[in-house]
């Protein structure tokens, strides 16, 4: 399959994602503050909502065997929980909740014009070269 196509649906798909975003409210600082205090539904029913369509998409692409624009069959192996995972999520949370964005979102923010949220992107750069060097030492 043509690469300039692909690229350009997947460009397509990241900017109406990211208008997406912007729009239900998922990149507002204050959002994500009222949903880390417990005062307010709103990100939970859109985190529910996200967590109902990938279980039905992975369900979906192993039961009907789909195949990448490529024609290899898609694979979706499961999952091995590790210490390694629980620590890494309890640090992603707390960044989330200190910045307000996790990956996803600090690009609508940046798109949207929050400019702060280079700060945060730089910061989740920062993260990802040091786990880039660490990776090799952690446990698997």
């Amino acid at each position: 399959m043509n690469t300039t196509r692909l690229n350009l649906g997947a460009l397509f798909v990241g900017l109406y994602f990211g208008i997406v975003l912007v729009k239900s409210e998922v990149v507002s600082w204050f959002r994500i503050q009222a949903m880390f205090r417990f005062e307010e539904p709103h990100m939970y029913l859109i985190i529910g909502s996200a967590v109902v369509t990938g279980a039905i998409s992975y369900w979906l692409v192993r039961r009907l065997e789909v195949k990448s624009p490529d024609g290899e069959l898609v694979d979706l192996p499961e999952k091995v929980y590790t210490k390694g995972t629980v620590i890494g999520g309890v640090i992603f949370g707390m960044g989330w909740a200190v910045t307000g964005a996790c990956p996803g979102p600090i690009y609508a923010q940046i798109g949207g014009g929050t400019l702060l949220a280079l700060i945060t992107f730089a910061g989740a750069m920062v993260g990802v070269y040091f786990y880039g060097l660490l990776r090799p030492r952690l446990p698997v």
